[in-house]
């Protein structure tokens, strides 16, 4: 069998041949992979990234390894080293397979696959093709089937991954598709009173009196004004315990964005063994400055969790008080909590009565199969009005029409 060798890549003599940079094509042993096999690995990881598998940075390292240890001149070791390495399960195998195909087996010039732009990936096959079966040893002969193009939207694909099991590339570009969130709590009647159509507001005697000077005492013209609208205050209590580590800083940006040049209207509190306020420190325009104010405030970051006593010091000096008096209160928690569950219940009762609705967000929710057992959340449930998920950019979306309906 010739030597196996990704689309594109440059052709070596029958015995092991260079590359134009000189480097080898054999693999480096079993103590490791060779520069080709390395930048090899790192590319084929990359296309099957943008064909929409989850390939994590240690399965690419443990891929280029495995070439290391098996070469690159045989088909069926190079198949399965990656199958190995960097699929997660049986439904990653059919796309593995063909990403595999259009790679290793010059359908597709890699350069094309990996220099591609974010929303376009040269990926495909048409219905007579037969990759996909999990037989690497099966005879591909000449292919002479186009090449189909799938075109994908790397931003919807982002939106609805889970934060924990983002790269820090992707918790980047999601912390940069925040700023375009727009938080805004349930409308309420103000006590203020806004010109307004006639039909929709009562009369304006003083408006009404003015315009009449004007027209010799007659009141040609007859203003109303009805009661304006304003939106609540928003209250943002951020758990930032061990459990909730994955989660707390993607949850932490969205409360800046939220929080950003709005004053008075947001308010941001991190619960962990105590309770921090941070609106303050999250209130700049720049969200790199303002997290790491934030996360140097916030001492008990991803340590214990007292939900029960934070919620206790929260009511206690400022949400009963006035700052929860009529606001929507958001709990982003896992519901884990190390203090006592009755404890976390009255808290809850207290925090329910003076709040106009209390939103609960565990982005744990999402994962099959979730009942809330935890003996916080089974705790707090009673009073929450809407339970909803937290774990992707796509849920907190939804978490902003809850809060503003």
């Amino acid at each position: 069998m010739p030597p196996l060798r990704p689309a594109g890549s440059a052709t070596g003599d029958a015995g092991g041949g260079t590359e134009a940079g000189g480097t080898e094509t054999g693999g480096a042993g079993p103590g490791g992979a060779s520069g080709r096999g390395a930048r090899t690995a790192t590319a084929f990881g990359r296309v099957l990234r943008q064909a929409g598998l989850d390939v994590p940075v240690g399965s690419v390292v443990a891929y280029a390894e495995a070439l290391g240890a098996v070469g690159l001149g045989e088909r069926d070791p190079v198949y399965w080293a990656g199958r190995a390495t960097l699929t997660r399960g049986p439904k990653d195998v059919a796309l593995y397979d063909l990403a595999f195909t259009r790679f290793w087996l010059q359908q597709v010039s890699p350069l094309a696959l990996v220099h591609a732009p974010r929303e376009r990936v040269l990926l495909g096959f048409d219905d007579d093709d037969d990759v996909g079966d999990g037989d690497p040893g099966a005879d591909e002969g000449d292919r002479t089937d186009p090449v189909t193009a799938v075109r994908y939207s790397a931003t919807e694909v982002l939106r609805h991954k889970d934060f924990a099991r983002c790269t820090t590339a992707e918790l980047a570009e999601t912390h940069r598709l925040m700023a375009d969130l727009r938080l805004a709590g349930a409308p309420r009647r103000s006590r203020r009173r806004r010109p307004s159509r006639p039909a929709q507001g009562t009369l304006d005697l003083r408006r009404t009196v003015r315009s009449a000077l004007r027209t010799g005492g007659e009141a040609v013209r007859r203003p109303t004004r009805a009661r304006a609208t304003k939106p609540r205050r928003v209250v943002l209590l951020l758990d930032v315990s061990g459990s909730m580590d994955a989660y707390a800083r993607a949850l932490l940006r969205f409360g800046q964005a939220a929080a950003a040049g709005q004053p008075g209207r947001f308010e941001v509190f991190a619960i962990g063994t105590r309770l921090t306020r941070v609106t303050r420190e999250l209130a700049g325009r720049d969200p790199d400055v303002a997290l790491r104010m934030a996360s140097a405030a916030v001492t008990d970051w991803s340590g214990g969790t007292r939900l029960g006593e934070g919620l206790r010091t929260f009511n206690d000096r400022w949400g009963v008080p006035g700052l929860a008096r009529g606001a929507v209160v958001v709990i982003l928690s896992d519901g884990w909590d190390r203090g006592d569950p009755e404890v976390l219940g009255e808290q809850m009762g207290r925090l329910h009565r003076v709040a106009h609705k209390v939103v609960w967000v565990n982005p744990l929710k999402a994962t099959p199969g979730f009942a809330p057992l935890a003996r916080g959340m089974a705790a707090a449930l009673p009073w929450v009005d809407d339970f909803v998920e937290g774990h992707s950019l796509a849920s907190l979306e939804t978490l902003t029409k809850v809060v503003s309906a």
